[in-house]
């Protein structure tokens, strides 16, 4: 049987458009998690906050902040994985980086863009899923936006956690947390989705509501406001006993995703 699999999510206030400071701040925040967690989760854009300052703000992929996850990826024992503003062949992405111990990383670039903050002008759109494997785990995480997306966002029958970091604001907060819990559901998954909170250079504030689920659609933790580091057990053997008493996912509509390049 699969190890359980702990998940630590840092939902904390970011200061706008300083890296260095949120860099600091958010490693702060992993003290004492070393042997104690086997991933931890930051927010979208989480050196910078969620900026359209794309071009001033973007680093290479040997810039400071990819060097940063490394470093404390190794530290602390255990993956990082947040979003960053990245420059790479001529564009810029909102880039979710998985960084691990052994100094490895994949990535995956937000696939939608939120058109109302005119994101789409600002950044490329990613055009693959990215799957993860972690003590035995299969994770596929998104950024924000994608939540709204079901279809992206669909168990294939190859993930078992669906990840979501974001900005999302606190006059949607309604929205994150419904969908958050329909996306648990109906992917028979654990959900971690990780939100920022405070104010940014904008003026949109953020409530937070960070939260772990089950497969039922259960909160397992977080699901409140303020900064807080948690840290929850997914358990392994709870999801492969649903998943056989309750196949539902045998009665899943069949189909192809096309993406425009």
């Amino acid at each position: 049987m699969t190890a359980n699999l702990r998940v630590t999510m840092i939902q904390a206030e970011l200061a706008w458009q300083d890296p260095a400071t949120n860099r600091r701040e958010l490693a702060a925040h992993f003290r004492g998690l070393a042997g104690h967690t086997d991933l931890i989760v930051l927010p979208e854009m989480f050196t910078t906050g969620f900026s359209m300052d794309a071009a001033a703000l973007a680093e290479p992929m040997d810039g400071p902040t990819i060097g940063w996850l490394r470093e404390e990826s190794a530290a602390v024992g255990c993956a990082i994985t947040g979003s960053l503003i990245v420059s790479e062949g001529g564009q810029h992405y909102n880039r979710l980086v998985w960084a691990t111990p052994d100094g490895g990383f994949a990535y995956y670039d937000k696939r939608h863009l939120f058109r109302m903050a005119r994101e789409h002008e600002h950044y490329a759109s990613g055009r693959r899923r990215l799957i993860v494997e972690l003590k035995g785990w299969r994770i596929c995480p998104l950024v924000c936006y994608d939540l709204r997306f079901p279809v992206w966002s669909r168990n294939r029958g190859d993930y078992d956690v669906l990840l979501y970091v974001a900005n999302w604001p606190s006059r949607r907060r309604t929205a994150w947390s419904a969908l958050l819990r329909a996306r648990a559901i109906e992917n028979v998954c654990y959900v971690v989705g990780v939100n920022r909170v405070g104010k940014d250079g904008n003026g949109a504030s953020y409530t937070g509501d960070s939260v772990a689920l089950d497969f039922l659609g259960n909160v397992l933790g977080g699901d409140r406001g303020g900064d807080f580091v948690e840290t929850v057990v997914f358990d392994r053997e709870s999801l492969v006993t649903f998943r056989r008493d309750f196949p539902v996912h045998l009665d899943a509509d069949d189909f192809t995703l096309a993406t425009a390049e």
